[in-house]
């Protein structure tokens, strides 16, 4: 790099922060020193582009790179195509012009009809869309918490039944078979004393028995 191009870039490295301050105001969510990267680029092509026989001044000239450079990095992270957003951007133009002439909105089942690909170019900016946890979730959406594949909680569950598969095996023969029988086979007390041989008050005071004996294990 010459000096004297050296020299005009590093006069105007205040210029691209000042800018880079402007955007991120304007897209809270850009991240300042990317802004900074892309805007030092358009800054140099501005250097190395700028004609003074055209009449503007290098700061005048260079604003214009640097905003269009900064933008184009944006618009590199942006997962959504920029067909996709400037056929939303024409969509909601016509629309509200057409709510100015007829005093409302149209309805999205009319704008799909004039525009066929505008419901999926909706989706598609829709999906792209990132969710913040302190926001609201949009309009429709309502997310099924599953939690099943959770690996914390799988091996918290597995451990649990570990565990109680010890304690039910520490019980008297009678204890156990009433335990696994009413808890895992879904029977009756009742029926259970029944294929035992014993009273339906029997069988309840095995299953209070076995309880508290597995509640003392849990204790311990």
């Amino acid at each position: 790099m010459s000096d004297a191009r050296e020299a005009a870039v590093r006069r105007l490295l205040p210029l691209v922060r000042g800018l880079a301050r402007r955007v991120r105001r304007l897209i809270p969510a850009a991240d300042f020193d990317d802004l900074i990267g892309d805007g030092c680029v358009g800054l140099i092509q501005a250097v190395d582009r700028y004609d003074p026989q055209r009449g503007s001044t290098l700061p005048r000239y260079a604003r214009r790179l640097i905003v269009g450079a900064m933008l184009n990095g944006l618009r590199r992270m942006d997962p959504v195509s920029e067909r996709v957003r400037r056929l939303i951007r024409e969509a909601d133009r016509q629309r509200y012009a057409t709510a100015a002439t007829r005093g409302c909105l149209p309805t999205q089942a009319e704008d799909a009809r004039d525009r066929p690909a505008l419901a999926a170019a909706r989706a598609a900016a829709l999906r792209a869309q990132p969710l913040s946890l302190d926001a609201p979730l949009p309009d429709g959406c309502d997310p099924v918490l599953d939690w099943s594949n959770d690996p914390a909680a799988i091996v918290a569950e597995a451990l649990a039944g570990a565990a109680m598969r010890r304690a039910i095996a520490g019980l008297s023969r009678r204890q156990r078979r009433v335990v696994i029988e009413h808890y895992y086979g879904g029977r009756s007390l009742r029926a259970i004393g029944r294929d035992i041989g014993i009273s339906a008050q029997r069988s309840s005071q095995i299953h209070l028995a076995a309880l508290e004996r597995l509640r003392a294990v849990h204790r311990a």
